[in-house]
């Protein structure tokens, strides 16, 4: 009688069950095979949700420990609304009688304004509430002498007195 050849898996005493080759092992193998390939397609998605997951709960936790004191508020409802101490600024400028000047100034509000062909002498009064405010003007004249003064609630802040041609001269209050 002929035999038919045997293949890797069997013997003659029937198919082998669970060796190298064996129909078990080749199953194994495959579903090893699916669970590496499914892990080769999602592994960057996997690292970035850990990612994401660990640096939400470090942020977490150091906003916890950084941040964990309240601070009361310092704003207040009962705020009075009159004036604190109201300033009252001056801006002068003199020279020669009948001398024209181009002047600039910051106004109460710290926006450059300009007067120009302004007969001297001339000066301009604000009132301001704020805390501070800065005073700066300047002045040209068209005769070898100008001046400026600034002043704040009658006290002289700044005063400068130039002479020379077509004079020029400024003044200038940091904080009034």
């Amino acid at each position: 009688m002929l035999r038919k050849p045997l293949k890797a898996w069997e013997s003659s005493e029937g198919p082998l069950r669970g060796g190298y080759g064996s129909p078990v092992a080749n199953t194994n193998r495959r579903r090893e095979l699916e669970i590496f390939k499914a892990l080769s397609r999602t592994w960057i998605a996997l690292v970035i949700l850990a990612v994401i997951v660990v640096g939400g709960f470090t942020v977490h936790r150091i906003r916890g420990f950084f941040a964990s004191e309240k601070r009361e508020s310092y704003s207040d409802s009962n705020l009075d609304s009159k004036p604190f101490n109201p300033k009252k600024i001056t801006y002068e400028v003199f020279g020669p009688p009948g001398t024209v000047a181009d002047i600039s100034y910051f106004d109460v509000n710290s926006d450059p304004q300009r007067v120009d062909q302004a007969v001297l002498p001339w000066s301009l009064q604000f009132t301001t509430n704020l805390a501070a405010v800065m005073g700066n003007l300047v002045a040209q004249g068209d005769s070898n002498s100008i001046g400026c003064r600034i002043t704040v609630d009658g006290v002289v802040k700044a005063e400068k007195v130039s002479h020379e041609v077509n004079a020029y001269t400024y003044c200038l209050v940091k904080s009034a």
